[in-house]
């Protein structure tokens, strides 16, 4: 099945709508990726075909977990786009930044927003400290993350961005490891300012994988104190 069938069909199986041109311009930013992956460590994932399924349609399943339409989002540890690039791409009205800490990876990112003309910003910054910068703290209506962290760490880095009533979408494995992490870190979303109000699960299309979007809703105010020093993070988490 070709690059742009296998999106179609995939969010026609999740009832999700896409703009007309979407699927077409979904692989031409997977060809920048793979291009760019030549020279920078981007994916692992170099199959068209599967990066359709792994990268895009995984990306893409958030639209199910929130409405991006008019709204405000940041993608935190945005990497090489995800999943911050196909939901923009899927959804032109919404307003994207694209955060990341290294800046090479962020250059990309701008490039390809340039070369696509793409409305989302970008930043080279990390996000305990880009959140201390003005018009940065809980002024985002999503924060969305598909960085490999604990659910805890992620929470301290990405709920002090989303305003009361917002939400935070954290895509995570579906397994007895990921249901032990997200116990774990019940006490940190509710310091945080956050409840998880949902856990949707599905699976990629071809692949007997078992993935999950976690629907974060921010109910009080992050307290001033989070984020704290990543190091701190890492070496006593919430």
């Amino acid at each position: 099945m070709e690059f742009q069938q296998i999106i179609t069909q995939g969010c026609s199986t999740w009832n999700i709508v896409l703009p007309e041109q979407a699927p077409e311009r979904l692989e031409q930013y997977n060809t920048l990726l793979l291009e760019k992956n030549k020279v920078m460590n981007l994916t692992a994932i170099t199959q068209p075909e599967e990066m359709a399924v792994r990268h895009m349609l995984d990306c893409l399943f958030l639209l199910n977990c929130g409405e991006f339409k008019g709204k405000k989002a940041i993608d935190v540890g945005s990497g090489g786009g995800f999943p911050g690039i196909p939901l923009q791409i899927a959804c032109p009205e919404a307003q994207f930044l694209l955060l990341d800490s290294r800046k090479k990876r962020v250059d990309f990112l701008k490039e390809v927003c340039q070369t696509m003309d793409l409305p989302a910003q970008t930043l080279a910054a990390r996000a305990e400290e880009a959140v201390r910068q003005k018009g940065m703290r809980e002024q985002f209506d999503l924060a969305v993350s598909r960085a490999v962290a604990p659910l805890n760490v992620l929470c301290e880095l990405c709920l002090p961005f989303v305003r009361l009533g917002g939400r935070f979408l954290a895509m995570k494995s579906d397994n007895p490891a990921a249901e032990l992490e997200i116990a774990q870190a019940q006490s940190a979303i509710q310091r945080l300012g956050g409840r998880l109000v949902e856990q949707k699960k599905y699976r990629l299309p071809g692949i007997d994988i078992a993935h999950q979007a976690l629907v974060i809703q921010k109910e009080k105010s992050t307290p001033a104190a989070y984020p704290r020093r990543y190091a701190k993070i890492e070496g006593d988490p919430l």
